[in-house]
């Protein structure tokens, strides 16, 4: 039996120096052998969808809607990890830079060379980007659209032309057929006039209907929908529900069978639809009621948007991207043919989760596109600014900002690029890096944009109209701050990801020794994973003490970046040597330490783009030699973000919060919120709904087929 201190490590296994933490209470760790963040217990989707909805098929006389299925608002912890887990890629069948570098390896040769793309395509794109270029800077008003929340019916059928709605969608069914790369920078570049555009743009096609089909659906519905798409009809992805945002073990939107075998009645109600006031097909999450012959589960189905049966009682307004269509639809009885099932029954969650993998890779684009605006806003201010008989650029704590904004810019844009290059190549799995860049951009872009804002000051906090009102330039900071806030939520909030990333992060733990936790393991089973657990860490744990980082002249070809590329090397082993002490600490209770898991994803964040921009800078060398300069001065940064990180895993105040955490909920300290009014407590925080037709009106925004 080994012992340790709370919140103090004992020393590194493989020799490394880990920063101590506040003493505390000796606990023993009877067993070692690593726990995973996530159920080593998952059991199939069917299973738990097969007994939660055991009565869902009860009809309400009234008005034919189905009742609730029995679990929604009434899932335990365990049943929801099991749903979450039963719907994620399991196999790893080809390579993925992320997921060495948390093992401890790494695999540079999986990015270096930087990765080509082909000329012929290259100059296609380029050409319809000159042409969404021009027409964004001569016919996009981004001011109005704010002014009004509403991108005009004529930018809509202005994109149309262009093809900018089957971006994404293969030419063989009317679309443009773009690589990611050039999809994502024709979404910077309309994110630079209007963010609501860049959303607008994403949503219907990174998590509407033409990737969902693209992936999983059959040729018949590719003819049949994706054309309509290509030519500039909107869809919407309908997964959050009131109650329902990343749980969606307790989806209650109901697919109900009908009686002669057509198809579907779905009835629910569906929260937080992007595009959902203005879309024309839907897809639409819902749980179908397992039965004698059927498999039933969450399930994917494509909807016409003007089915009888669905009304858009709301248009959601929120802090900023006032242009976004975004609707609270309700389903009553809304019939859905056979044919409309993507991928089959059971199937919706996966395909939702494997269409994420790439369609994340939206968000950050835009947020790189916040990080361009925002350096060329900063530059042209800081010179021009003068404060103490110089410019503010040459004051050393505005020069700092400059240079954060400047270097994060470059690795936000750098870690894009490159994740879009590796899902142009269909031979990487990149479901670990398009999360990290998702995760990383968002959280980077907001601190750009904070740090813009002050660097300009007073002027930063002003509207654009007031700015432009006293003769200055319209920079409208206040207005790119707003619009950036959303996505450290949208596409899975920054928390969520964490825990999303450090579970695909140790998957190589789970498979090999998840049955020594699992609590319905037999012995027979355990047995068998401490055979595996035991030649796999005989293997694998020598390689966490020595690697190539420690070599003087390692990695030397990349010249000034080399330093960057050892240290990056060294730490990932260290990454892992932390990742694994801490496994065989906790244990069954890893899951819960969410942040310590959130510093090790970080940690992985910050390796991944170090790696990235050495790549991308040696390739540019003879080209671009000041991507060099950008290059050093991001990993210089960013090594010091890891140190801090390193630290923060041991020397932390998490056990205090969490306890503290549970006085206030108990209300231990509520007299501190004495001495100013609170929001009115007469109204719930999640509204209640119940099935059948709507009492509201539709609210739903046609737009008119062009002239």
């Amino acid at each position: 039996m080994t012992t340790t201190q709370n919140n103090r490590p004992t020393p590194d296994p493989a020799g490394g120096d880990p920063a101590g933490g506040p003493t505390g209470r000796v606990a023993p760790i009877d067993d070692p052998a690593p726990a995973v963040p996530g159920p080593a217990d998952a059991v199939t989707a069917e299973a738990v969808t097969a007994e939660a909805t055991a009565d869902a098929a009860a009809v309400d006389a009234a008005g034919g809607a189905g009742a609730l299925p029995t679990e929604a608002g009434q899932v335990s912890e365990k049943e929801a990890r099991q749903v979450a887990e039963a719907a994620r890629e399991s196999a790893w069948d080809r390579p993925s830079f992320g997921k060495e570098l948390f093992l401890g390896r790494l695999r540079i040769d999986l990015i270096h060379p930087w990765p080509r793309t082909d000329p012929a395509e290259d100059a296609r794109a380029e050409e319809f980007l000159g042409r969404l270029r021009a027409y964004l800077e001569s016919e996009v008003d981004g001011a109005a659209i704010e002014r009004d929340a509403r991108i005009p019916d004529e930018v809509f059928h202005g994109l149309a032309r262009l093809g900018a709605f089957g971006m994404k969608i293969d030419r063989s069914h009317g679309g443009l057929g773009l690589s990611n790369l050039h999809y994502c920078r024709a979404l910077m570049l309309a994110g630079s006039v209007s963010p609501a555009i860049g959303a607008l743009l994403s949503a219907h096609q990174s998590i509407g209907v033409p990737q969902p089909l693209k992936m999983f659906g059959t040729d018949e519905q590719k003819q049949r929908f994706l054309p309509r798409l290509a030519a500039g009809e909107v869809s919407a992805f309908l997964l959050t529900e009131p109650d329902v945002g990343s749980d969606p073990a307790r989806l209650a939107t109901t697919a109900e069978p009908t009686a002669d075998g057509a198809g579907y009645r779905l009835n629910g109600v569906k929260l937080w639809a992007t595009n959902g006031t203005v879309a024309t097909l839907l897809v639409v999450m819902a749980r179908v009621p397992a039965g004698e012959g059927r498999r039933g589960g969450i399930t994917a189905f494509v909807v016409d948007g003007d089915a009888e049966g669905i009304t858009v009682e709301r248009r959601n307004e929120f802090t900023g991207l006032r242009g976004l269509e975004n609707s609270l639809t309700r389903f009553h009885d809304v019939f859905v043919p056979n044919e409309n099932v993507i991928g089959g029954e059971g199937k919706g969650l996966k395909i939702a989760l494997t269409t994420l993998n790439t369609g994340r890779l939206s968000l950050p684009a835009m947020c790189v596109g916040a990080g361009k605006w925002s350096l060329n806003v900063a530059r042209d201010w800081a010179a021009d600014r003068v404060q103490w008989g110089r410019p503010v650029g040459a004051h050393e704590a505005v020069a700092q900002k400059l240079a954060f904004v400047a270097a994060t810019t470059y690795g936000m844009e750098t870690m894009l690029d490159l994740c879009c290059l590796l899902a142009d190549d269909d031979r990487n799995d990149i479901r670990i890096e398009a999360a990290l860049v998702k995760l990383y951009a968002s959280e980077m872009a907001w601190k750009i944009g904070d740090e813009l804002l002050q660097i300009r000051g007073g002027r930063g906090y002003e509207t654009a109209d007031s700015l432009a009102a006293r003769g200055e330039r319209p920079a409208a900071v206040e207005q790119m701050l707003r619009d950036l806030r959303i996505n450290r939520i949208f596409e899975g909030s920054t928390e969520i990801m964490h825990l999303l990333i450090a579970r695909e992060a140790v998957d190589a733990h789970l498979s090999v020794a998840g049955d020594i936790i699992d609590p319905d393991a037999g012995l027979g089973r355990k047995a068998k994973a401490g055979a595996r657990a035991g030649a796999f860490y005989a293997k694998w744990l020598p390689t966490l003490a020595v690697g190539r980082g420690q070599a003087p002249r390692a990695y030397a070809e990349f010249g000034p970046l080399a330093g960057h590329l050892r240290q990056v090397e060294r730490h990932s082993r260290k990454l892992a040597r932390s990742t694994f002490y801490a496994m065989s600490r906790w244990q069954g209770k890893m899951e819960r330490k969410q942040a310590f898991l959130g510093r090790v994803v970080d940690i992985g964040a910050e390796l991944f783009a170090m790696s990235a921009v050495c790549v991308r800078a040696y390739a540019e060398k003879d080209t671009r030699p000041e991507n060099v300069e950008l290059a050093d001065l991001f990993c210089r940064q960013a090594r010091l973000r890891v140190d801090a990180l390193f630290t923060g895993l041991w020397a932390n105040t998490d056990s205090v919060d969490v306890a503290a955490a549970k006085r206030i909920l108990d209300g231990r300290y509520a007299a501190l919120e004495d001495g100013v009014i609170t929001p009115p407590a007469d109204l719930p925080w999640v509204a209640n709904w119940t099935p059948g037709p709507s009492t509201a009106q539709d609210v739903r925004r046609r737009i008119p087929r062009p002239e």
